[in-house]
């Protein structure tokens, strides 16, 4: 009773004529993980539906966000003279970050091995990957922190916006061309960060203050690899991807307007939490950064899944996100200091952006699941014992 109906009936007639179409040219994707991959789930009970593997993947992700949030809520436990995070905490980040990424490279094998591959399954799988965008942020920065050689909390915070971009910059694709083609630096980054994690158990964050090459740290190393990754392979990689599909007339959207306009929201929603940042009379990103990207990577979520439900379903996307519009005043109030504890008023957004967010994913993971007649959760029928 309390769900509502976000996808509308052009989108449900849309959901179902469509048809998964992906390209995954990636060397260590194609000829090392999907290998494993192919292995794993051999192991998986046939009654375990894909989505339920999806979301356990997901949630490990959570746990490491909060785990290190128990132990470096606002990123200073890197630097020193302060109670650095415990070993045991980077060996169990290594292997939860290990175990969510694989669990995220089964899922689908599991639903083409149990025959149960829906539209629901992949929209599940890329929603909640938007949204694990800002968990493996933020739990990589507690390695290098913001204090001394660490990184700056505005720094990061413009990293993770290259990263949110980069994440839907494959999406967008799609809108275009009807092809998912699946990014290069995924892959890489799922395993290296795992590494990282592990390394870091045994050499301490300290090593990682320790110059590479004259003051070039390791610090400027992290920071230098996710925008050279972004803007000299999977920038270019997508726009290639879609001037291919103009030159053979294959692209959907035949207007520049059109084929840009799921950067709409996203572009805005950057906007308004630029401003927050810049003109926040308490600087706001260097009291609560934590809370900070978390607001700022659930609303990016939430306009990324607005994206691949018009994707998906072959339907034009919405201009402006819903979302944005009460975040107008939120920032206004704000940035003029009309609320004096803008701490507070962080907190009380954030919590509405995020059940915002989850009664979205409800919804439409219920909307949807009535409509093919599944369960999201089960390789049962309903209303079947």
């Amino acid at each position: 009773m309390a769900l509502y109906e976000y996808v509308t009936q052009d989108q449900l007639a849309g959901f179902d004529k469509y048809k998964y179409s992906a390209v995954d040219s990636n060397p260590l994707s194609v000829y090392v993980m999907h290998p494993f991959w192919n292995f794993v789930v051999k192991f998986l009970p046939t009654w375990l539906a894909p989505n339920l593997i999806t979301f356990t993947g997901f949630m490990f992700l959570v746990l490491n966000f909060l785990m290190l949030a128990f132990y470096d809520f606002d990123f200073t436990a890197s630097a020193a003279g302060h109670e650095h995070v415990p070993s045991w905490v980077w060996v169990l980040a290594g292997f939860f970050n290990f175990l969510a990424y694989t669990l995220d490279g089964v899922d689908g094998k599991q639903a083409r091995r149990t025959n149960s591959s829906t539209p629901l399954g992949e929209l599940f799988d890329h929603g909640l990957d938007s949204w694990a965008c800002i968990f493996f942020v933020a739990t990589v920065y507690s390695i290098f922190g913001r204090l001394e050689s660490g990184v700056g909390v505005s720094t990061l915070y413009y990293i993770l916006w290259v990263v949110l971009f980069s994440f839907i910059l494959s999406h967008w694709e799609k809108y275009n061309t009807g092809i998912l083609f699946l990014p290069w630096g995924y892959d890489i980054s799922q395993v290296t960060i795992s590494l990282v994690y592990l390394v870091t158990a045994v050499v301490g964050v300290e090593t990682w203050y320790q110059p590479i090459l004259w003051h070039f740290l390791y610090r400027d190393l992290f920071t230098f690899m996710i925008i050279a990754c972004s803007f000299t392979v999977t920038l270019p990689m997508s726009l290639i991807n879609v001037l291919k599909a103009h030159r053979s007339k294959t692209l959907k959207h035949s207007s520049v307007y059109e084929a840009f306009l799921p950067f709409l929201s996203p572009v805005l929603l950057f906007v308004l939490s630029t401003i927050w940042v810049v003109f926040s009379p308490s600087r706001i990103l260097e009291l609560q950064p934590r809370m900070f990207y978390l607001m700022v990577g659930t609303a990016f979520a939430n306009v990324t899944c607005k994206l691949i439900v018009c994707q998906m379903s072959n339907t034009r996307c919405q201009a402006l996100s819903w979302l944005l519009l009460p975040m107008t005043p939120v920032v206004l109030l704000a940035v003029t200091g009309v609320v004096a504890n803008e701490s507070l008023l962080l907190y009380l957004w954030t919590a509405a952006v995020i059940l915002a967010h989850i009664h979205f994913g409800l919804s439409v993971v219920q909307q949807l699941s009535s409509h093919f007649g599944i369960l999201a959760f089960s390789l049962k029928k309903p209303n079947t014992d």
